[in-house]
């Protein structure tokens, strides 16, 4: 028993900076994406290029924080120029690298390898990136997704890519607006 009492007595005084500072530093790390928790509905139009077809678009985005608060998770109805698209994504905070990461399920690629990008979190500015081989070139597009919160309300979205990762083309953009 008195083992077990000063078993007790260390663990408290072990935990006690965490519970004095108010929050762990997990939860720290993990409250900009606090942001995106809501209902949101994008409107937007892509250029025409290799990747994407001209015209407007609209995304309906449901986010919320799962049971343990480590997980972001996102579910899309999105209605592009080249037709409907689903997808579920979870973003997280990564202890060991210290980034972010994002991974995304696309409906239209079921069973498929989801997609994966590392995103950075800079104040009110959040940016996707991510590369893909270019089969008909046999060379490396890079893009990223960049999104600014103008508000707690209101978010720019802009779709952009790359040859060399440097110098950036805008393919699409849009903003998206938080319901009630």
């Amino acid at each position: 028993m008195r083992y077990m009492s000063r078993f007790m007595l260390l663990w408290m005084f072990s935990i006690s900076p965490v519970l004095a500072a108010g929050e762990d530093p997990m939860s720290a790390a993990l409250q900009p994406l606090d942001r995106a928790v809501g209902k949101w509905v994008y409107h937007g139009e892509n250029l025409q290029t290799d990747y994407t077809k001209a015209g407007k678009w609209t995304w309906d985005v449901d986010c919320s924080w799962s049971a343990n608060r480590i997980f972001l998770m996102c579910s899309f109805v999105m209605d592009w120029p080249e037709g409907p698209d689903h997808s579920l994504s979870v973003t997280t905070y990564n202890k060991q690298d210290k980034g972010y990461w994002h991974y995304e399920m696309i409906d239209d690629e079921p069973g498929a390898k989801p997609f994966v990008s590392k995103m950075t979190v800079a104040g009110d500015t959040w940016t996707d990136t991510s590369e893909s081989a270019d089969i008909n070139s046999k060379t490396t597009a890079h893009f990223r997704i960049v999104y600014r919160y103008v508000s707690s309300t209101q978010v720019e979205v802009k779709f952009e890519i790359s040859k060399d990762g440097v110098h950036w083309a805008t393919m699409g953009q849009g903003e998206g607006i938080k319901q009630p």
